[in-house]
């Protein structure tokens, strides 16, 4: 248990300082932010080891990400971890695969998405 949230308080701190919706890029223009799912396929099932060597990987992609003006938001893993379904905010899919390229992981595909709230009816 005290690993998981040591994990989880690495992930926290490392979001903290992760991109925002609406970044800037060198030249100071506002890049709008779109919202994509994507699917990932791993073979032989995701591994990331919840300690200090998950925390460093989860950084990494971060870091990578944000070169790009790419947000990983959160993902969803199936039950025999062989699938990913991640959601992102990006400026564009091209972003999402070239940070993706960086990061060493697979995209199957990048569908653009809305949030749509059942409570918006309420």
């Amino acid at each position: 248990m005290k690993k998981i949230f040591l994990f989880l308080v690495c992930i926290a701190l490392t979001i903290m300082y992760s991109t925002k919706v609406l970044a800037q890029d060198s030249s100071k223009q506002k890049i709008v932010m779109k919202r994509y799912v994507v699917e990932r396929t791993f073979p032989e099932g995701l591994d990331l080891p919840v300690n200090e060597k998950g925390c460093q990987i989860v950084q990494g992609v971060i870091s990578n990400n944000r070169e790009d003006h790419v947000t990983w938001v959160y993902s969803f893993v199936s039950a025999d971890k062989k699938k990913t379904f991640c959601i992102y905010d990006a400026p564009s899919p091209e972003a999402i695969r070239k940070a993706a390229d960086k990061n060493g992981i697979p995209v199957d595909k990048i569908t653009e998405v809305k949030v749509l709230d059942p409570y918006f009816y309420n």
